[in-house]
């Protein structure tokens, strides 16, 4: 990884509100500014790239930011933020919600929507946090449901958000040592422990069976999909008869997640062959072979369904992935 470095403090005092100002308004995620220290304004701002995930760690005095419908258009919104207060606090307005994130919580918005951020001070007059930027078409569950979680807290003291809390702050710790190589499968590794976070929140607050059988049966079927991906004979009937059930059954249990079966099973194929495209170890392997390994056999349909889950044709996104990746800081 390669880093470049800003000296904010360096700065005479009167330019470094200003300075910082442009470091926000960059491709990134621009947003507008302000703050009761500008005078005396001095920030440290890390921006870590991990693939196709990026990583932000600011330290500042406190601020005000907000992101318009003007800035959302100058640049690719299509993105998640989750945010992690490390010192202080951050108050986040989204459409009609309002939540307040201290150093045990974790906060997911959407930047493709308007919102408004304050950071709060600790004890010691500064405010501490970091972001973790998520391209919407990675993530690995419905859209709709997702919107459910925009704009409020996840919990993390405890379970797989307090995994997925540990790990960010461990990857912002050990950047100098991550080759090309291990950039790429943190990023998978990170985005895995998200959509698991996500998931386990989803279902916990919308089925009244959660804990029940048929949770545990559905925990079941998922791990045996994830066994078998790389069959192409596996549908609702294989699956339903390895679990002796009805497939109508099948269907009601995968009805509570908001997705089909056979939706299900193309994410999770979809979700394997990005993995690999993303391993600079397979770059040598044809992307029709990948797709083979996971279960696709007509070439041309998984270039148009991966097209359509990603944006980019598979041989764009291999490309895109194993780019280098790079550390950007301020301070």
């Amino acid at each position: 990884m390669s880093e470049v470095v800003f000296r904010i403090h360096d700065l005479p005092a009167a330019d470094r509100f200003s300075r910082r100002r442009e470091t926000t308004d960059g491709p990134l995620m621009p947003m507008a500014i302000r703050s009761d220290h500008e005078g005396t304004f001095h920030a440290v701002l890390r921006r870590i790239s991990l693939g196709a995930l990026y990583l932000s760690r600011l330290s500042s005095p406190p601020l005000r930011a907000w992101r318009t419908d003007v800035l959302i258009r100058r640049s690719d919104a299509e993105t998640y933020c989750l945010s992690l207060p490390l010192r202080g606090g951050k108050v986040l307005d989204q459409g009609d919600r309002r939540v307040t994130a201290g150093p045990r919580d974790l906060l997911l918005y959407d930047a493709a929507r308007p919102f408004h951020t304050r950071l709060l001070a600790d004890a010691t007059g500064s405010n501490e946090s970091m972001i973790l930027h998520i391209p919407k078409a990675l993530m690995p569950l419905p859209a709709d449901s997702l919107v459910r979680l925009t704009g409020r807290s996840l919990p993390c003291s405890s379970g797989v958000g307090a995994l997925l809390r540990r790990h960010i702050i461990e990857l912002a710790r050990h950047t100098p040592g991550y080759s090309v190589a291990d950039a790429a499968r943190l990023s998978t590794i990170t985005l895995d422990l998200v959509a698991a976070t996500c998931a386990h929140v989803l279902e916990a607050g919308s089925s009244p069976q959660a804990g029940s059988s048929g949770q545990a049966l559905r925990a079941r079927i998922h791990a045996f999909i994830q066994r078998h991906l790389s069959d192409p004979a596996l549908n609702v009937e294989t699956i339903a008869n390895a679990h002796q059930i009805s497939t109508r059954y099948l269907h009601r249990l995968f009805q509570a997640q908001g997705i089909s079966v056979a939706a299900w099973i193309r994410r999770c194929r979809l979700d394997r062959c990005r993995r690999d495209l993303s391993d600079p170890a397979l770059c040598t392997v044809p992307v029709h072979a990948v797709a083979t390994r996971w279960g696709f056999t007509d070439g041309v349909q998984f270039s148009r369904v991966f097209r359509a889950a990603q944006g980019v044709p598979p041989g764009e996104f291999r490309r895109r992935a194993l780019e280098e990746p790079d550390t950007y800081a301020v301070e």
